[in-house]
């Protein structure tokens, strides 16, 4: 692939990774079509999924959010005199990974770091996005740059902070009237349980979780970990409880309001804006539940400050910042981290 003194050299680059969505009618199943690639997936069911992105025009918020992250990290680096480009890739629809690598080749970038937009580890949310930027590498050939994934970022301090924050402004959205018998529902991606074996996912969202409710002074009976957009077969186990469950499971121990907090996510994208705007919503108004959905830490200051934090990490050696009772991850994740299972259908992006 690459030679040993690229592997070696400064780092001259940033690549954000994300997962990538559909920017108009027309882009929807070609994407649909990237996603599922591979996977015994019904088309029904692919026709199914397409109709949510028709409620909203064809359109994914994620590209859009994604460059709002990216420029308000350009802004971030250049006040801290940190000149490095940014280039952008995404797993499932434009601008493509291999097409980005091929473009960071010709411009002659040798060794850089790589932001993935997501914060916790599994297979489809670490794993397999090194899966990808290896890919691309072997698309592109020797030219390559040599590419290396910032650590995962859950328990960092700024991370944590921001999600506190979003969650204080859904408190106050709430209002007094409330008092203190409100609820927190946390949700994050559901993935098989074979997945979810194999990976930290589930302990990483339940720290996180237990640090914002703790900043609330909640104690564990006002919130619980739970799960949305499941997109596998019916007889494969996936995590649960589903959040539209636990919506009604709620009402019938008597809750009145309840704030739905997306911490397995960084942006208010198609999962978000449809499972839990949409969907958990109706069953919120269905059953007379109150239901005030937090945002994602989107472009928080607090987030924007991390992505860069990560970069000095690596680029200055600088200290690992890390919340909590778990240890920073380590930079480079191991050989046998995050293993997919024998067959993987679509988890977190």
């Amino acid at each position: 692939m690459t030679d040993v003194t690229a592997e070696t050299s400064p780092h001259d680059a940033v690549l954000v990774v994300s997962f990538g969505g559909p920017e108009g009618p027309d882009d929807v199943l070609p994407f649909l079509e990237n996603v599922l690639r591979g996977r015994n997936v019904p088309r029904e069911r692919m026709l199914e999924v397409s109709e949510h992105y028709s409620l909203f025009g064809g359109v994914s918020p994620i590209n859009s959010q994604c460059r709002d992250v990216i420029a308000a990290l350009q802004q971030e680096l250049d006040a801290h005199q940190i000149e490095l480009p940014i280039y952008w890739g995404n797993r499932n629809w434009h601008p493509m990974l291999a097409d980005t690598m091929e473009q960071m080749a010709r411009d002659g970038v040798r060794r850089a770091l790589a932001f993935v937009t997501s914060a916790y580890s599994s297979y489809s949310s670490c794993r397999q996005y090194r899966e990808n930027i290896l890919t691309a590498q072997e698309a592109v050939g020797d030219t390559a740059p040599v590419v290396e994934k910032l650590r995962v970022f859950y328990n960092h301090p700024d991370f944590v902070e921001a999600n506190i924050d979003r969650l204080q402004d859904a408190v106050a959205e709430l209002g007094p009237e409330s008092g203190d018998t409100f609820h927190i529902a946390f949700t994050a991606h559901s993935i098989p349980d074979s997945m979810a074996d194999g990976c930290d996912y589930v302990q990483q969202l339940t720290e996180v979780s237990h640090l914002a409710a703790e900043s609330l002074g909640l104690t564990d009976d006002r919130w619980k970990l739970v799960y949305q957009s499941r997109s596998g077969p019916p007889h494969i186990p996936w995590l649960e409880p589903d959040i539209c469950d636990h919506l009604e499971a709620l009402k019938s121990d008597g809750v009145n309001d309840v704030i739905v907090m997306p911490i397995g996510f960084l942006s208010d994208h198609m999962e978000v804006i449809f499972d839990l705007d949409h969907e958990a919503r109706e069953t919120s108004e269905r059953i007379g539940l109150n239901m005030i959905r937090s945002e994602t830490v989107g472009t928080h200051p607090k987030f924007i400050t991390m992505i860069r934090k990560l970069i000095s990490e690596r680029l200055f050696d600088a200290d690992r910042e890390a919340a909590g009772t778990c240890p920073p991850r380590p930079d480079r994740c191991g050989e046998d981290c995050c293993p997919a299972p024998a067959r993987h259908p679509r988890g977190p992006n």
